[in-house]
């Protein structure tokens, strides 16, 4: 299980008995992580389709497969609340999967060491070779891409960009999940109506 889909020693607990259960219901875990304040705990847990997204309807699924294994292991103490989600638009990109398909747009990216003295990145994924995350940023003026082990990192994400926004909602609105005409009709200033 990678580092970037469950961090701390407890996440790949959970992730381990989550996988399995996510993984037979025929989604993909993207991400697990035990969240702890003061006062409460949170399991979260993102995951999605293999073409991608996923519905509220199949979170309460999840949820509801998942709970069911999880009193029985029992493997957190306290009292926790439990998330399911998708990963969003601004996603974490924690399998090298993730960085072939969101090739060509913004994302943040962390190491756990020193790289030419910085740890965060900010550029354009510009593909993958091999084990390594290729990325496209300026740096002084001159536009560099570097190639990051996929091992090195520590934590990424897409950059919620208007690019982005556009091509979440052109994929929804192809594979069916915005229907056009459940919108009103816009009025212009002049009394026309535009579809």
């Amino acid at each position: 299980m990678s580092d970037l889909i469950a961090k701390t020693s407890i996440d790949r607990r959970m992730a381990e008995i989550i996988a399995p259960v996510v993984e037979g219901m025929g989604f993909e875990l993207v991400r697990v992580r035990l969240m702890a304040s003061t006062k409460s705990k949170t399991l979260q847990i993102m995951a999605q389709r293999p073409d991608g997204g996923i519905d509220v309807d199949e979170c309460a699924e999840i949820s509801t497969a998942v709970s069911a294994v999880l009193d029985v292991e029992d493997p957190i103490e306290d009292e926790y609340a439990l998330e399911v989600s998708s990963p969003g638009i601004d996603r974490p990109l924690t399998r090298l999967k993730d960085f072939e398909q969101f090739e060509g747009y913004e994302a943040k990216i962390e190491t756990t060491e020193l790289i030419d003295g910085r740890r965060r990145f900010k550029g354009v994924l510009s593909g993958v070779e091999g084990e390594e995350i290729l990325l496209t940023f300026d740096n002084n003026g001159e536009e560099v891409t570097i190639g990051l082990n996929y091992d090195w990192l520590s934590d990424a994400k897409l950059v919620l960009t208007d690019e982005l926004i556009r091509e979440m909602l052109r994929q929804r609105k192809d594979a069916g999940a915005i229907d056009e005409n459940a919108f009103d009709e816009i009025q212009t200033e002049d009394g026309s109506q535009k579809d």
